[in-house]
């Protein structure tokens, strides 16, 4: 807080002066920091409080003259031997006002050192650490800023949207973007094939604008929309067709190509298989404006489906759906391909995903969410969307929706290993093992958004496309640590303690659908070593605690799925 200035100045003059600059430079002999306005009003409390403890402390009543007198000929140094500016930060300590000025004021025109003391540089350099311990804190508490430059499709879709939402617009959209992909594949760092499967939550207080999302989501689905429009009323005809024939006449089969990608987030779970189904390889998309609407996407009320499906849908070559001996019952099986978006508040979000911390479904959803805005901010105002913004967003939709094949792009895959590594860095630093559990999907996340950027975008990359992917990831774990990152330290350490209970029942500590390698993984961290993964599923099967989840395809035995059987459920 160096406000050098003549020592000749008139002090009539720097009294007329504005009392506090807008940037304050704090001096010692390690340099100078600029301190922006917002912390000036606590690091003038700061800056007092430390040299008082500097100088011992307050003293008592009858030592308080000379005590302020000392304070002050330190503060000059720091308020351009203002008197006005030293009795605005410093307190009285109950002594009598009066001479409490007249200490001050006699402090300015006594002391004639220009030379800052050495209690006064300690001081300062104390106030500059708390200062940076501050900022720092600070940094965590809120998201990574999104870059200045966008890649052009990224700055068309946040071309309308105030900056207070524009980063949870620049990730809310990719589930959409993804869903004109069709028999579009793309090879990841480790050699294994992804098509765009991205699905978002956007996670925000209550009143924040989360609604923000919708007119660039709109907008990006209106081509999809209007050939879903067509289906559904060529499927309205064979419904009716249906009802007209009696229960002897031959009814219509169901029409070919009724391919209608955007779903309802209410359809129940037969009618989410029929409709993949029909879509012929093609992504299904909702946006639900809860969370927990995904809920009717279970197979009964007491089971945890719909969480199998987030984690079918985002690993490639799943298979989903149901076999049913009704004639008029859906019995399909196909590869699941959905994409959504999905809004909730930060509580009812925490709550929503707190019993599958440790099963997977946290680190396959890119989540982004809106900072509190100040009490009493103006409104935020959109742009408008209008003919201009459908043209120019036409051109990019085209080339997702042509692009056929095996996809390749060094420069993303380049750019995945070096994510790969910083994180890889960043957890070692910090030694956080949920850090680097969340990283390895996350980076992958990062790894499809940049395809579908690249695709969207003739097949270009340039600095743009990499430092949004980069700071992408940096948002997504943000979002994920700073909303999950205790609970599932918590998850791990009660799963730790009951295995060092002595016996338990370990399927009660696996999710009503887990595979091989789940119980595998479970033996290890409790560390049990007698019997084998396969003689324990065989004992639990003739006992009828599980049975082997048929709706889904295993492509290694690692991969077979069990559920746990209503009758264990209801016990």
């Amino acid at each position: 807080m160096n406000h050098q200035a003549n020592t000749n100045t008139n002090h009539a003059e720097l009294i007329n002066a504005p009392k506090f600059p807008t940037h304050y430079t704090f001096s010692d002999r390690d340099g100078s920091l600029d301190i922006p306005y917002q912390y000036n009003g606590d690091y003038e409390t700061s800056i007092v409080q430390e040299l008082a403890h500097q100088m011992g402390g307050v003293p008592s009543q009858g030592m308080l003259t000379n005590f302020i007198f000392s304070m002050a000929c330190h503060l000059r140094h720091v308020c351009n031997d203002n008197p006005e500016w030293i009795a605005e930060i410093l307190p009285t300590y109950g002594h009598d006002p009066e001479k409490w000025m007249n200490s001050i004021r006699q402090a300015c025109n006594r002391c004639q050192d220009t030379k800052m003391p050495r209690i006064m540089r300690i001081t300062l350099a104390s106030c500059k650490q708390q200062i940076l311990e501050q900022m720092e804190m600070e940094q965590c508490n809120m998201p990574p800023a999104m870059p200045k430059k966008l890649p052009p499709l990224v700055k068309l879709l946040v071309s309308r949207t105030p900056d207070v939402y524009k980063p949870a617009v620049a990730h809310a959209v990719f589930p959409a973007l993804a869903s004109y992909l069709w028999q579009t594949r793309f090879t990841y760092i480790d050699n294994v094939e992804h098509e765009a499967t991205l699905m978002n939550v956007l996670m925000a207080g209550t009143g924040a604008g989360k609604n923000c999302i919708t007119e660039p989501i709109n907008h990006i689905l209106q081509p999809m929309r209007q050939r879903d429009r067509e289906n559904m009323a060529r499927e309205r005809e064979w419904k009716q067709m249906l009802q007209t024939k009696g229960a002897n006449k031959d009814k219509p089969k169901r029409p070919e190509g009724l391919v209608i990608q955007e779903i309802d987030p209410d359809m129940t779970n037969a009618a989410f298989v029929q409709r993949m189904a029909d879509a012929e390889g093609r992504f299904l998309y909702t946006k639900m404006n809860e969370i927990d609407q995904f809920d009717a996407l279970k197979t009964s009320s007491h089971s945890k489906s719909q969480f199998q499906i987030m984690c079918l849908a985002f690993d490639p070559g799943n298979t989903y759906g149901q076999t049913r001996v009704g004639c008029g019952s859906v019995s399909e099986r196909v590869c699941i391909r959905f994409n959504w978006n999905a809004s909730t508040t930060i509580s009812k979000g925490r709550k929503y995903f707190s019993q599958v911390l440790l099963d997977g479904p946290v680190s396959r959803i890119n989540f982004c969410t809106i900072p509190e805005r100040e009490i009493g901010a103006d409104m935020p105002v959109f742009g408008t969307y209008g003919e201009d913004f459908d043209q120019e967003l036409r051109p990019y939709l085209e080339r997702l929706q042509q692009a056929r094949g095996l996809i390749n792009c060094p420069q993303a895959q380049k750019l995945a290993k070096h994510l790969i590594e910083e994180c890889a860095d960043f957890a070692r630093l910090s030694q956080s093992r949920s850090y680097e559990n969340l990283s390895y999907r996350a980076n992958v996340i990062a790894y499809l958004k940049a395809m579908v950027l690249y695709v969207a975008g003739g097949e270009k990359w340039d600095k743009t496309l990499e430092d949004f992917i980069r700071w992408s990831l940096q948002y997504d774990m943000w979002c994920k640590m700073h909303f999950f990152a205790n609970d599932i330290d918590d998850a791990e350490v009660r799963l730790n303690r009951k295995g060092q209970r002595g016996p338990q029942n370990m399927l009660d500590l696996l999710p009503e659908f887990f595979t091989r390698l789940d119980l595998h993984h479970l033996r290890q961290r409790l560390g049990i070593e007698t019997g084998t993964v396969s003689k324990m599923l065989s004992n639990w099967k003739q006992r009828g605690y599980i049975v082997p989840d048929l709706a889904t395809t295993p492509t290694s035995l690692d991969d077979e799925v069990y559920r746990k059987t209503e009758k264990y459920l209801k016990r």
